[in-house]
């Protein structure tokens, strides 16, 4: 097999692997009332079906990340698609809700196993800048087209076989991800656990991103002001802190902080955490308008939000990596979030008896600006990784974009609900309060958007010809 296409091959699986997690998260949402009915959750219950799984996933990435470059990323790669495998086969088969909770807690654990170290695997593949940034455009594909097909699938999945099949069908595809991987991806000794068995730093920083995300994805249950977020959340914090001060001192670091001495790489992550808190929060909240005021049903409103997914996959796939290295990630993230911003700022204005063509379709199209930003981001983010590290940048980059995606949901749903209430009170009929809630969330989301304009500008160096000419170096 020629060294370029066992290449192809290999990200071909690395993103068939993204794609069965990316997949099971927008299918599950679409399922809810159907095992809510089946399972007897109750409301508060209900949550706990996605809870479980982002807690895992979330707060285990960086520790993935790190095992990876220790023990060899393709060894993590597959156990965490077989545990992830195996773990839907038991959510598929479950008989009551403590056990697909505890199933979904366990899909997290792997899919945060194979998905911290699939960059880290790309880039040692990939050491020219060039395939790299087609790499990468290809993983930002995979993405849009994972939510988009999981909303259309959920619905006929559920509507057509029942629930227990949206996380079934994982069993073919988890299969074949592992069969494949075997012959394709490349076999990696790891560091041994020598060169990073932290083990108290391992525990400061899982624990403390399990308490951040379990406080953010409960916001919404328990108000952001509450002693329960706040005391929570100083807790977590400092829990982190505790560990940033471990690395610095620690002989053999979990995660040695160089790597955040890249200006590039710690601004990509924070930027990353702002642009994905709206946008994740877009896709929930563009959904709740759509069903909960326009009166779409789960498929129409699949089909309603496709047009995103193919003009995000068509811009990452067509023109990203060109423009990459044509102008530089700072000049094309900027650019990619310029659009985004006008993107929110259309849905701050999306009228209650909305129609598709002229106030919905303009939205789909603009979202676009995400194809340039996720694979911008993507290379900024994984810029400074060395052979040794890559691994652990990979877990660093999916950490903060789960911590965005929590964070966006919990705090935008919590301020459309309370903008909803407070309209309501006030003598609005339902669907217009909801708008309202959603024109304040929207608000807000462009607001962060703009702030990330504004530090991508500030502190990203732009580009000079030589740097652009000069292929990037791993290592």
């Amino acid at each position: 097999m020629s060294a370029p296409r066992s290449r192809r091959l290999a990200l071909g699986v690395l993103a068939t692997g993204a794609l069965m997690t990316i997949l099971d998260g927008s299918i599950v949402t679409v399922a809810m009332p159907a095992i809510q009915r089946d399972l007897r959750f109750s409301l508060a219950d209900l949550s706990w079906v996605v809870n479980a799984y982002l807690i895992a996933f979330g707060s285990l990435l960086l520790l993935a990340g790190r095992l990876g470059d220790l023990i060899g990323r393709r060894t993590m790669f597959l156990g965490g698609t077989a545990l992830f495998t195996a773990a839907s086969v038991l959510a598929g088969v479950a008989a009551n809700s403590a056990t697909l909770v505890a199933a979904r807690f366990l899909q997290g654990i792997g899919s945060a196993a194979a998905t911290a170290v699939s960059l880290g695997i790309l880039v040692t593949l990939f050491p020219d800048a060039a395939g790299r940034a087609r790499a990468f455009a290809v993983f930002a594909f995979t993405g849009a087209a994972g939510a988009a097909i999981g909303q259309v699938a959920g619905g006929l999945l559920t509507d057509a076989l029942g629930w227990h099949w949206i996380f079934l069908i994982n069993l073919p595809i988890g299969l074949a991800t592992i069969a494949l991987a075997v012959r394709t991806l490349p076999a990696d000794r790891g560091l041994g656990l020598a060169a990073g068995a932290d083990v108290a730093g391992a525990l400061l920083i899982t624990a403390g991103l399990v308490l951040g995300i379990y406080t953010v994805v409960t916001i919404e249950r328990y108000g952001a002001t509450s002693a329960h977020t706040l005391g929570l959340g100083a807790l977590a914090a400092a829990l982190v802190a505790g560990f940033v001060v471990r690395q610095a001192t620690a002989r053999r670091p979990l995660m040695p902080l160089r790597l955040l001495r890249s200006r590039g790489v710690a601004v990509a992550n924070v930027v990353q955490i702002l642009t994905v808190a709206a946008t994740f929060a877009f896709q929930v909240l563009v959904t709740l308008y759509l069903q909960q005021v326009l009166g779409y049903d789960a498929t129409r409103t699949g089909l309603a939000l496709l047009p995103a997914a193919v003009v995000i996959g068509a811009v990452s796939l067509g023109v990203s990596a060109r423009l990459n290295a044509r102008f530089g990630e700072r000049a094309v993230l900027i650019a990619g979030l310029v659009l985004l911003a006008a993107m929110f700022a259309l849905l701050a204005r999306v009228p209650v008896d909305g129609r598709y063509l002229p106030d919905v379709l303009p939205v789909m199209l603009l979202a676009g600006g995400f194809g340039l930003v996720l694979p911008a981001l993507t290379a900024l983010g994984m810029s400074a990784a060395r052979a040794e590290d890559a691994g652990l940048a990979s877990g660093l980059f999916n950490t903060t974009q789960q911590l965005g995606m929590a964070f966006g949901v919990a705090v935008l749903s919590t301020l459309a609900a309370a903008r909803t209430a407070d309209r309501v009170a006030l003598g609005d009929d339902r669907a217009t309060a909801l708008t309202s809630g959603f024109h304040a969330a929207f608000a807000v989301g462009a607001g962060l958007v703009v702030v990330a304009v504004v530090l991508a500008y500030a502190l990203l160096r732009p580009r000079t010809a030589e740097r652009a000419e000069a292929p990037a170096l791993v290592g």
